[in-house]
């Protein structure tokens, strides 16, 4: 049992002070602006949630080729660093803490959101089932180009630039996003990575690109200014394992050696609902700061603080829906309902909407 730790006390993480050790969780929604650039609509719904001890941004694409969805913002044009810088700027003023997510969706991806009608690319030419969300509907994912080998360093470029725009845009650090199916998971995963080269076949190979990527970022921005977030069961953007236990307790080891800020663990198959993998292992394997996410609420939370299951907690829905969600988890107030039907897309409604207890 791990009594010392106070919820909604001040934290230091790093060289950061979070006000409680609540984090809202990166969340897609779909409301960036012309050339996928940050609007005031975004900085409003940011600010308004600056309470959280830490703001995880949603995905944000790393290069043209890396966009998966419509209206998702990017950081890797100028325009997009100053779209973010209005809303660093908004949150710092409330108090609080800003990172970004980095994004590549790989083969998660169609041509038509891509320049010049490209094939999406993945580490084997392996079509993901499902559907892609275009500007024009639901169409089917394409076969994708599996990389050569010789493209990855600058991908891992890619990573690197986005991490130095996050800087000059003026968050607080960034998250590698390595979950959920997208590029770096469809690396880690050996349903997903067929290679033969240096990043694929052997558990080492497979975790390269994880690896290059980190060691990367860190050199740029430093270790203390970076997480990583992981989805070791989610079966999300049909991804998936044969062994996730011992493939995730083996990137747990490798990124326990970075100094890194914090990993960011989505406990669970969100798709099934069922959390089979022993996440403690991977929290006692990494060694520092354990952020936990999966549908927790306010009794999970503090369960997890009181028992030593995380340092941290992100939550997404609950976030989205209650802009002063830490107020009314201290006062044990009654919370607004998600409404999934504003979730994507759109404008202010079902966004920055949401009343405050206050109101």
């Amino acid at each position: 049992m791990n009594t010392t730790i106070d919820a909604f006390s001040p934290a230091k993480i790093g060289p950061y002070t979070l006000n409680n050790r609540f984090v809202m969780a990166p969340l897609t929604r779909n409301r960036a602006g012309a050339g996928n650039v940050p609007q005031p609509l975004n900085v409003e719904y940011y600010k308004q949630r600056s309470g959280a001890g830490l703001i995880i941004t949603e995905a944000s694409q790393i290069s043209p080729m890396a966009v998966g969805y419509p209206g998702t913002p990017g950081i890797h044009s100028p325009e997009q660093v100053k779209g973010w810088r209005a809303v660093t700027d908004a949150v710092h003023a409330k108090g609080g803490l800003v990172f970004i997510q980095l994004w590549h969706v790989g083969r998660i991806s169609h041509p038509s959101l891509l320049p010049g009608n490209a094939t999406p690319v993945a580490p084997s030419a392996i079509r993901p089932d499902g559907e892609a969300f275009t500007m024009t509907g639901p169409q089917p994912f394409e076969t994708p180009r599996a990389l050569e080998t010789e493209e990855i360093p600058a991908i891992v470029e890619d990573y690197v630039r986005a991490a130095k725009n996050a800087m000059d845009a003026g968050f607080d650090g960034v998250e590698i996003h390595a979950a959920n199916g997208y590029l770096i998971d469809q690396f880690l995963r050996d349903g997903s990575n067929k290679r033969t080269d240096r990043y694929g076949g052997s558990l080492e190979n497979r975790l390269r690109l994880l690896k290059e990527v980190t060691e990367a970022v860190i050199t740029a921005i430093g270790p203390e200014k970076t997480g990583v977030r992981l989805s070791p069961e989610n079966t999300f953007n049909d991804i998936r394992d044969s062994d996730p236990q011992t493939t995730f307790n083996a990137v747990a080891d490798m990124l326990a050696g970075y100094g890194l800020l914090y990993l960011h663990v989505v406990e669970g198959d969100f798709v099934s609902g069922e959390a089979k993998l022993d996440y403690r292992e991977l929290k006692r394997r990494f060694k520092g700061v354990y952020m936990a996410n999966g549908g927790y609420d306010l009794e999970r939370s503090l369960k997890a603080f009181e028992y030593g299951g995380a340092d941290l907690v992100s939550i997404g829905k609950l976030f989205l829906a209650n802009p002063d969600l830490v107020v009314r988890f201290r006062k044990g107030a009654a919370l607004n309902e998600p409404d999934q039907a504003t979730f994507y897309g759109g404008g202010a409604e079902g966004y920055t909407d949401y009343p405050f207890l206050e109101s």
